[in-house]
């Protein structure tokens, strides 16, 4: 009898390790949980965008609350990296080789990024839905477990510098960047379009994440003559380049990056009606915008914040896009089909077709393969008006360089 026990025993591990991953298999994972690692500024220059974390926090309560994914409730596990490369490097290894995550999601910060995306690649652990659209996340050959989710940086500059020459083909252009890769990919995305021209037409400036102001910078830009301005920064830098361009009587045709756009927490803070003219790129429907009052799908997002974000200020398109972002990573959950191995997570996170986000402009889906990084693809521009940000134009389709 024992005998037949044991060997009962060892056929039935026998049959469960054929018919289901491996525990060595599925790191993060158990019979009731999948853990989930992120890193978000709460702290330092960036603390703006830690919102972001602490909406994807909400809403993985949400999803746990109705019952989880394929029986899985999601420990999501956010750590304060302050916008530090450094901090990254450091909270990321607790994630993966203490923590023991599954995989990240929405880790923000371009030059945060850059300091794991070797580490996470070499691991072979998902990297997924970078909270940064810096246009080499979308390098599938280099880095194959890493995936973007925003419109790319460098696209989103070939946009606006087209706009630029048609409607000011002789203009002189003053471009202030963060001097990281996420800055630089403005720099790299005008240059593609004005080729030989961009040293004749463009005066380059730069500061550091970590500065206090951008103030010199601009005062110098004004002094070269320049018409048309460019700010690549963070909210924190592009309050204060709103609110300094105005105070310098400076009256440039004014472009802003998307990440930067807020109402709550850039346009506001720097004077509403300082920034009026404003230019800029959008991909997410604008929460301050009439137009999407009774939209179901910023209707959606409006009970959830309800419910679940009271008191948040959802004039700010941080929550927008974060929601977006968790849109995107449950359908990749609940394609895996309660398998949760790396592998699998990743397969699925390349397998995306004609997804519908309900915070996407409308014509907006998203669509990844093995060889498609850049979920979204598209942009339409915008400009300030005083109170909220106005569509104009197509919706311009864009394609990494």
């Amino acid at each position: 009898m024992k005998r037949f026990t044991l060997m009962t025993a060892a056929a039935l591990t026998v049959a469960l390790a054929t018919s289901a991953p491996r525990a060595a298999d599925t790191p993060g994972v158990t019979a009731t949980e999948i853990k989930i690692g992120n890193t978000s500024p709460y702290s330092g220059p960036a603390s703006t965008y830690g919102v972001l974390g602490k909406l994807e926090t909400a809403f993985f309560g949400m999803v746990n609350e109705q019952g989880g994914v394929a029986g899985h409730k999601i420990d999501y596990i956010s750590l304060d990296d302050t916008y530090s490369p450094p901090k990254t490097v450091e909270q990321i290894r607790r994630l993966v080789e203490q923590d023991n995550v599954a995989f990240s999601f929405a880790t923000l910060g371009t030059p945060t990024n850059s300091a794991i995306v070797r580490y996470m690649n070499q691991k072979k652990v998902p990297h997924l839905f970078l909270a940064t659209g810096a246009d080499k996340w979308g390098d599938y050959k280099d880095y194959p477990w890493t995936i973007g989710w925003q419109p790319s940086y460098r696209t989103e500059a070939q946009i606006y510098t087209k706009y630029i020459l048609k409607e000011k083909p002789d203009a002189k252009i003053a471009l202030l960047y963060q001097n990281d890769d996420f800055g630089k990919d403005y720099f790299l995305g005008m240059k593609d379009v004005l080729g030989d021209k961009f040293d004749k037409m463009v005066t380059v400036a730069t500061y550091e994440a970590t500065d206090a102001t951008i103030d010199s910078q601009l005062t110098s830009l004004q002094a070269a003559g320049d018409d048309v301005l460019v700010v690549a920064a963070l909210p924190k830098m592009s309050a204060q380049a709103i609110r300094k361009v105005h105070d310098l009587a400076w009256k440039p045709m004014f472009f802003m990056s998307n990440v930067s756009i807020s109402v709550g927490a850039v346009m506001n803070p720097a004077g509403a009606d300082n920034g009026i003219g404003i230019v800029s790129g959008a991909f997410v429907k604008d929460p301050s915008d009439p137009t999407w009052a009774n939209d179901p799908g910023m209707n959606e997002w409006r009970a959830f914040m309800n419910k679940y974000m009271p008191g948040a200020d959802q004039s700010d398109n941080n929550y927008v896009v974060a929601y977006g972002f968790s849109k995107t990573m449950l359908q990749v959950l609940k394609q895996c089909n309660g398998d949760f191995s790396r592998e699998n997570i990743m397969a699925q996170a390349n397998n995306l077709h004609d997804l519908e986000i309900p915070v996407l402009l409308p014509g907006l889906k998203i669509n990844t393969s093995p060889t498609n990084h850049h979920p979204v693809r598209a942009m339409q521009l915008e400009k300030w008006d005083g109170k909220k940000w106005v569509l104009f134009g197509d919706v311009i389709q864009g394609a990494p360089s």
